[in-house]
């Protein structure tokens, strides 16, 4: 049918019935309800489930009959549509209602999965009345109306700050049977290449979800390139690009994933680590093949050439828990949890910030830093505090800046945008733990804006050209958010 959009399937089509636009069958897609009108075959359509305003189960005279009728109100339309259902006006109720609350989530939500999973709820109450057949079908299909209820029970308003930066939400893992934690994410920018396909030149989102599973949207469409592959079996801690061909996934389990960006093929491993691959961070070169550095839990530092995928040298930082890497005039930052250490590229002591020399009052760790060259400072978060600790790059031994993140109870990552810093974690939303994103603008030092579209922490932030933020939530709800930068 032309009237329809390329994906739309109806999914539920009514006896002939009388309605105040003629006579026919009623019909159900996930977008609209329209008319198959009798007689003389034609469309005419009633309301898209974005368009309506209320849905009524009610009754009207005839003769001495009381027949059932379902009336449907518009936003857009004066004449309010009129079908008498008879004996089926129960059960379309309830499912038109269903799908009008599914419509209003996802729009809210930016997250076009409520439409689907609305559907899934009226495909089972329509199999509910088909199999019991019984007074009590209609009692029982109700309950599974369960986005009409949640509409009417707890209106689940979006704070507007939020409304108006959300872009859109995937899932990446749908059609699993449950969702899975987001413990990375990775923004490819899109090469025009004459050699490569056409989809090759688009942007990519690579996510890497919990248990090595690694899944690539178009992050021109937001629509899935490549399904799933496995980097091993363990979590995955850290994603780069290499060479403009390679992707490197450091994992838990010591290895180093190399995936081939074409082939979208995970066909090479690097096994000279010993422990928990942790952070990865590439020096560009303009001519020579660039240089990977790779570090791991147990302190090892490791440099790799990209092309031939060797070793060239190699370093080891002393204690445990190197967490993190980065790459900033020439040297290394390395994130150790009790301290962040300045080092040459061949290892060598520069410059070493302890944690216990500024907090004394109680024992904390490292959790993550962000360098703004810019403004020549770190900033850091710290484990069981929930502020942000602002360091200048002139002298390290200067007591830091502090910026509280309200009602914060985790941070669990952070990244610079621009001139702004976004941290990520948990915080207290409408009295309820939810994934929670602080904007920190860097001149002012102020916390712009809260973002809450994460039922679950907010595990892990990547940036698409400065242009977006992509945040990745954990495994309660496994979905990623597209934010607009400012």
């Amino acid at each position: 049918m032309e009237q329809l959009d390329k994906n739309e399937c109806v999914y539920k089509l009514s006896s002939s019935v009388k309605t105040n636009r003629g006579v026919g069958k009623i019909a159900m897609t996930q977008k609209r309800l329209f008319l198959l009108t009798e007689g003389r075959p034609g469309y005419v359509e009633i309301s898209t489930f974005r368009d309506i305003e209320e849905v009524r189960s009610t009754t009207v005279a005839f003769l001495l009959l009381r027949i059932p009728t379902l009336k449907i109100k518009m936003v857009s339309k004066k004449e309010v549509f009129e079908a008498n259902l008879k004996t089926e006006c129960d059960l379309w109720h309830l499912m038109v209602k269903e799908m009008w609350a599914g419509k209003k989530l996802a729009d809210d939500h930016k997250d076009p999965q409520y439409v689907q999973q609305a559907l899934t709820h009226v495909l089972l109450m329509d199999a509910v009345v088909g199999a019991l057949q019984s007074p009590g079908a209609i009692y029982a299909a109700s309950k599974l109306s369960y986005f009409d209820k949640m509409k009417n029970e707890m209106p689940m308003a979006v704070p507007k700050t939020t409304s108006e930066t959300l872009k859109h939400k995937i899932n990446p893992s749908a059609g699993e049977t449950f969702p899975r934690a987001i413990d990375v994410l990775l923004y490819t920018p899109g090469h025009l290449d004459p050699a490569e396909k056409v989809e090759d030149a688009h942007p990519k989102l690579w996510c890497a979800l919990n248990g090595g599973r690694v899944v690539v949207f178009d992050a021109s469409s937001w629509t899935v390139l490549q399904h799933c592959f496995k980097a091993g079996a363990s979590k995955l801690n850290c994603m780069v690009m290499a060479e403009q061909s390679q992707v490197w996934v450091g994992s838990e389990d010591s290895v180093i994933y190399i995936i081939n960006v074409h082939s979208m093929s995970c066909n090479k491993q690097l096994t000279d680590h010993r422990s928990s691959v942790t952070g990865l961070v590439v020096q560009d070169r303009a001519q020579a093949p660039s240089t990977v550095y790779s570090c791991s839990a147990d302190g090892t530092v490791l440099a790799w050439n990209a092309s031939s995928l060797r070793v060239t040298s190699r370093f080891q930082l002393p204690g445990d828990g190197l967490s993190a890497i980065r790459l900033h005039g020439g040297r290394l930052w390395c994130c150790t949890g009790n301290s962040i250490v300045v080092v040459t590229t061949a290892g060598f002591l520069h410059q070493e910030l302890k944690i216990g020399e500024n907090f004394k009052e109680m024992s904390t760790s490292f959790l993550g830093f962000q360098l703004m060259p810019e403004q020549e400072q770190l900033w850091a978060a710290c484990a069981g505090y929930d502020d942000i600790y602002i360091w200048s790059l002139r002298d390290l031994a200067q007591p830091p800046q502090r910026i509280h993140l309200q009602d914060c109870s985790k941070v669990s990552c952070m990244i610079r945008v621009k001139k702004q810093i976004w941290v990520g974690g948990t915080g207290l939303s409408q009295g309820r733990a939810k994934g929670k994103i602080y904007v920190i603008d860097a001149e002012r030092k102020t916390v712009e804006k809260e973002l809450v579209a994460h039922t679950d922490t907010v595990k892990t932030l990547c940036s698409a050209e400065d242009r977006y933020v992509l945040s990745g939530s954990g495994r309660e709800e496994g979905k990623i958010a597209i934010w607009k930068v400012e």
